[in-house]
């Protein structure tokens, strides 16, 4: 069995906002085999559309190539825009080595309600992905029923939005016993489900309606052009 941990940590800083929520990155990203064109960073596989697609939206010009140039680009930009990023899973073992998340056994998930609970300023949680088995939201889904949190239906047109409240009290363990509770604000978390950013995704993604509607309007436009009008409403 290969384990496939996460290589990277988590990309969060003071004032993030919205969190990229995805699963893991290919097994080379862990084995440090990277491709031509692979940028040494979240979602920097040479075959995703992440990136691609938000260097379409806001113009960024990006380098696609394993250089700290790249890497850099990259970090800039999610600083300036205030997004970070958490995938959910830390690691999870393979029998067959690839990216397939159906594929993932003996998952290890990260405390993601620890991590919001550090950056209170948190609002929006965006999952690369859906409630397909082994997707980001999928695992969230079952991270929060562990926690005895609900998970709120939003809005069911693609991408579908949901919201959860954090717990508004917790022991705090720092303090001195007896143990205090300590009391947070409200806080109300949107969770936005976009489109996987993979050719994997591409046959979802013809099936919609909507995208059905737009490839018959205009013959040329194609997936990538259907999630950049997607994330843009997001990010």
């Amino acid at each position: 069995m290969f384990l496939h941990t996460h290589p990277y940590e988590p990309f969060l800083f003071k004032d993030v906002t919205k969190l990229i929520v995805g699963t893991l990155p290919p097994p080379r990203f862990t084995t440090g085999d990277l491709k031509e064109g692979d940028v040494n960073f979240c979602y920097g596989s040479r075959d995703g559309q992440l990136w691609p697609i938000l260097d379409r939206i806001f113009g960024l010009d990006l380098d696609f190539e394993t250089t700290e140039k790249a890497i850099r680009q990259r970090m800039d930009f999610l600083k300036e825009r205030k997004i970070g990023i958490c995938d959910i899973v830390q690691s999870a073992q393979r029998s067959k080595v690839d990216a397939s998340d159906l594929g993932m056994e003996n998952i290890v998930l990260r405390d993601m309600l620890g991590y919001i609970e550090q950056y209170p300023k948190v609002d929006t949680l965006l999952f690369t992905g859906g409630n397909s088995k082994n997707g980001p939201e999928y695992f969230f889904r079952k991270y929060l029923k562990e926690q005895a949190i609900s998970l709120e239906s939003v809005s069911n047109e693609v991408p579908r939005i949901h919201q959860f409240v954090l717990p508004s009290a917790k022991l705090d363990i720092s303090s001195k016993p007896p143990l205090k509770l300590k009391v947070n604000k409200k806080r109300v978390i949107k969770t936005v489900s976009l489109t996987a950013p993979s050719g994997a995704a591409n046959r979802a993604v013809g099936s919609l309606k909507l995208y059905k509607k737009m490839k018959d309007e205009n013959p040329e436009f194609n997936t990538i052009d259907f999630r950049v009008l997607q994330y843009k409403d997001f990010f």
